[in-house]
């Protein structure tokens, strides 16, 4: 048994159940998720079905029968979840992306996890299902996967790699040779020197009568011989004879070699320096032609109609162009309006069905707001007379507000101030001034209007209570009071709906409701309510939102008609003249035609159905002025 087999036979059993067992039929999944359509209609609720690893989905559980509306394969689809939105997931094939939202992050998770068990039994998992298979096919193809790559990334290095071995080889002989020639060469030395005394005492003892013939018989002192054979006695014994001629040209060889190998080495790494440099160059050029593409398909995408999808949103960099964005814009904006109609008739509908008890708002005699509670009554007396400076830490700043709109807000809009009528519906004209810092469109807008039976302070009552802001402010996605300061001064936090694609607003304010009188009996008080933004530390900015600035006032002042005779006077004797300014900074990029379109269409629908409120919350309540 091999290693690799011997580590399967040791696996999990698990990895086999699959195969040995017959297959498990995964059951069909489905449910409703919220997808993408365009950028007019936005998230639009769809009834999706899991089923065969094949997901498809339909307009409504309804209407499975007719058909589905679309369908993806899900073997070679790309699941993505969302960076930042938790309940988002994106499934994408080729060119085909669908964006999909799921009521919740734990909904989300269902549906990623059924659509990998789908993926996974038809044998195209993500990674973590594929540990699922065999591990003798996981380490199989590890094996020739390396391999091959092997092979293919190394077959330059081999050349390189035997040279250097070479090298190595001439390296351990040029060693021993060096070895074998120094041992050689020790050894003569010894023998010369051994030679040489032995021959300095043959030369002292013959020096009268050298004999022909020795007694121990060992040396010839001749003519012919004598010399060799004392030098073949006086040979060392322990020095062997080496070939010096065949070292001396093995030597010569192994330096050649060495040279013309490193030589080699020197060839193939400027071959390899070349190689890498033209790779590079290749490379270079190919990242160059992608940029270029990249930036031609953008500007085609620009071009066509239909582009835009949930993450195309405001920016100076925003690829919807401005009548797309105009046209996203109205869109949510109509819906917003249809959904509005729609919950008014149905409070209508409820309040005709229901009976109306004894103390009706709406009847004279009953109770209501101003009437049946003590502690209201002595509410509003506190804000009737109430001192001009309230105490805390904001007075400074009402003041100066409060000064402001009281000099400039209420000054006639002609002269040099630039005012442009832009809306003008009977006792309504609303005027605007075009203004613009940073590419941001800050226009400061003023609208007057005359509005019957009611007065300036309940017109101001209602605009500043935060008890009634749901009832006529159809913007808001929530709001809390972040602090009270006075009875008639609050820091308030609220955030917007998201009108898509424009980005979300929030905003932090101070509102702050005042009385000014008038310095001449004959003309009448003024009741004011101004709404500016301040920082607080239990409000800070927060990436979800984009913080908006606002300075605004409810300037109004009541006029009243003398009744006929002894008459009281009624609410058909009453005018409140109203003047509303604001001056928003909406604090992101978004296209400035786009912006004073919304303004020019959205300031007189507030001003309408705010008045129209004020006179049926008001409608046969004793006036309070």
């Amino acid at each position: 048994m091999s290693d690799n087999q011997s580590w399967n036979s040791s696996g999990s059993e698990e990895d086999f159940e699959p195969e040995l067992g017959h297959p498990v039929g995964i059951a069909e999944f489905s449910g409703v998720l919220s997808k993408w359509t365009n950028y007019i209609h936005g998230w639009q609720d769809r009834w999706v079905v899991l089923k065969n690893n094949t997901l498809s989905y339909y307009k409504s559980q309804d209407e499975r029968e007719y058909g589905c509306r679309g369908s993806l394969c899900l073997s070679k689809a790309v699941i993505t979840a969302h960076e930042f939105d938790e309940c988002r997931l994106d499934i994408s094939v080729n060119d085909s992306v669908w964006y999909l939202r799921a009521q919740d992050p734990e909904h989300r998770h269902q549906w990623i996890d059924s659509i990998e068990l789908h993926r996974a039994e038809s044998g195209y998992g993500s990674e973590s299902s594929l540990r699922r298979h065999g591990s003798m096919l996981s380490l199989t193809s590890a094996t020739s996967g390396y391999s091959a790559t092997s092979t293919s990334s190394f077959k330059k290095g081999h050349s390189l790699r035997e040279k250097l071995a070479e090298m190595e080889t001439f390296r351990d002989i040029l060693c021993r040779q060096v070895d074998t020639l120094q041992k050689y060469f020790d050894g003569c030395a010894d023998a010369v020197s051994k030679d040489e005394l032995q021959r300095d005492k043959i030369v002292e003892g013959d020096e009268d009568d050298f004999p022909n013939t020795r007694t121990d018989g060992e040396f010839l002192h001749n003519n012919n011989g004598s010399k060799e054979k004392l030098f073949q006695s006086l040979s060392p014994k322990g020095i062997n004879g080496i070939d010096f001629k065949g070292e001396a040209i093995t030597f010569k060889a192994t330096t050649a070699g060495i040279l013309a190998t490193l030589s080699h080495c020197i060839d193939l790494m400027v071959k390899r320096e070349d190689s890498w440099q033209k790779r590079l160059d290749k490379e270079m050029e190919k990242r160059r032609r992608i940029e270029e593409s990249y930036k031609s398909a953008l500007n085609e995408l620009k071009k066509k109609s239909h582009f835009g999808g949930p993450d195309y949103e405001e920016g100076p960099n925003s690829l919807i162009n401005e009548d797309e964005f105009f046209d996203a814009v109205e869109a949510a904006l109509d819906r917003q309006d249809k959904i509005e109609e729609q919950t008014q008739c149905e409070k209508t509908r409820i309040q005709r069905s229901s009976p109306v008890p004894s103390g009706d708002m709406y009847s004279s005699a009953g109770t209501h707001r101003f009437s049946d509670k003590p502690h209201s009554q002595s509410s509003l007396a506190l804000i009737v007379t109430a001192p001009p400076h309230d105490v805390h830490r904001f007075s400074a700043e009402v003041e100066e507000m409060v000064q402001n709109h009281m000099t400039y807000s209420l000054q006639d809009v002609g002269g040099d101030a630039n005012w442009q009528l832009v809306v003008e519906e009977g006792e309504m004209k609303v005027y605007r001034r075009e203004v613009e810092e940073n590419g941001i469109v800050l226009d400061p807008l003023k609208a007057t209007h005359s509005v019957k039976g009611v007065t300036g302070h309940e017109v101001c009552h209602y605009f500043w209570d935060t008890d009634y802001r749901n009832d006529w402010e159809t913007t808001i996605e929530n709001f809390n009071v972040v602090e009270t300061l006075s009875d008639n001064a609050v820091i308030v936090y609220q955030t917007h709906k998201r009108v898509w694609p424009a980005s979300q607003r929030d905003v932090l304010y101070l509102s702050a409701m005042r009385k000014i009188l008038a310095n001449n009996e004959n003309d009448p008080d003024t009741w004011l309510v101004c709404n500016f933004s301040v920082d607080h530390d239990n409000a800070q900015p927060t990436n979800r939102c984009v913080r908006a600035k606002i300075n605004i006032a409810m300037i109004c002042q009541t006029l009243v008609s003398p009744p006929e005779g002894d008459k009281e006077i009624s609410r058909d004797n009453i005018l409140c003249k109203i003047t509303y300014v604001a001056n928003v900074n909406p604090g992101g990029w978004a296209p400035a035609s786009v912006l004073r379109a919304v303004a020019k269409r959205e300031y007189p629908k507030f001003l309408k159905r705010f008045t129209s409120y004020v006179q049926e919350k008001t409608a046969g309540k004793p006036i309070l002025f």
